[in-house]
């Protein structure tokens, strides 16, 4: 079996899971700094599928691939801590504002220059739920895709089988390699960080990481060039700048509502049939469920 090049597309999100009532900023948008920035937890599913392979086939090699700000290449060295190989940060000013057409176009772009064997990526993003970015991804390399995927079972030299959740059941579906994977978050979690790795990657950093640095750390990654995170700006992959950030994002938002629950009121119902069709009908109409 020949060895494998690997490129796991991975995120930066705000814990969406822990949202209080400063997450939403007055104009509607995300309060970023109300929220801790963590790695999308779907992608750490897809991490470990692509760690699997690596452990199995000699001499394959995992990449992460990541566009956002310069503090982004935080997820590239936590995946380091686990067993990929390095990484790439996507990062300009050009990429911000990007809708998923927009974010799907400036990664594939980059990965032109890759060339991996396999891009796995996760189903959804906590930030945004919309999968939608793996497929068009997809889409624009002109490469087949699997989604759904809970597990990687056999690669050959042509060909890669998985396992995909289905509504009701599992399929299992070959697919021609090249291929574009998504991960459910039912997938195997990902293994934790391996004390060996956070020793030899934890000075890891990105170019934008290095500004001010001092003549000791830049001496380090000097010597130790495994250390050094590549980051790519807009010149450095082939694009038509009009479709990146938001000139390149169609998707316009109408309108945002900010619904936080607090245990203030409480409602006593009894047990027939129209006081738990009243409760339904007021839980739909001020979006509780629904």
């Amino acid at each position: 079996m020949k060895k494998l090049k690997i490129v796991v597309l991975a995120k930066q999100v705000p814990d969406t899971r822990n949202v209080g009532k400063d997450a939403m900023k007055a104009d509607g948008t995300v309060n970023r700094a109300a929220l801790p920035a963590i790695f999308n937890p779907e992608d750490l599913n897809a991490l470990e599928q692509a760690l699997r392979l690596k452990d199995k086939i000699e001499g394959t090699t995992v990449h992460i691939l990541t566009m956002g700000p310069g503090r982004a290449a935080e997820i590239i060295r936590e995946a380091e801590y686990r067993g990929a190989d390095g990484g790439y940060l996507l990062s300009d000013r050009a990429f911000a504002g990007s809708d998923t057409l927009a974010t799907s176009y400036a990664l594939a772009c980059a990965l032109r220059n890759l060339n991996a064997d396999i891009i796995v990526c996760g189903r959804q993003a906590i930030d945004g739920d919309t999968a939608q970015v793996g497929p068009q991804v997809a889409e624009k390399l002109g490469l087949p895709q699997v989604t759904y995927v809970e597990e990687i079972t056999d690669v050959t030299e042509d060909k890669i089988t998985v396992k995909r959740r289905l509504e009701r059941g599992f399929e299992v579906v070959e697919c021609p390699v090249p291929c574009v994977l998504t991960v459910n978050g039912s997938a195997a979690p990902c293994r934790p960080r391996n004390a060996r790795f956070v020793t030899r990657y934890k000075y890891a950093r990105a170019a934008q990481e290095l500004q001010g640095a001092d003549e000791d750390s830049l001496k380090l990654i000097e010597e130790r060039p495994y250390l050094k995170i590549n980051e790519w700006s807009v010149n450095d992959i082939t694009c038509n700048p009009e479709d990146l950030g938001l000139s390149g994002s169609p998707t316009k938002v109408k309108n945002i509502e900010n619904v936080v629950f607090q245990a203030k009121e409480a409602k006593i119902l009894d047990s027939s049939d129209e006081a738990i069709d009243a409760m339904m009908k007021e839980l739909i109409v001020n979006h509780t469920i629904g």
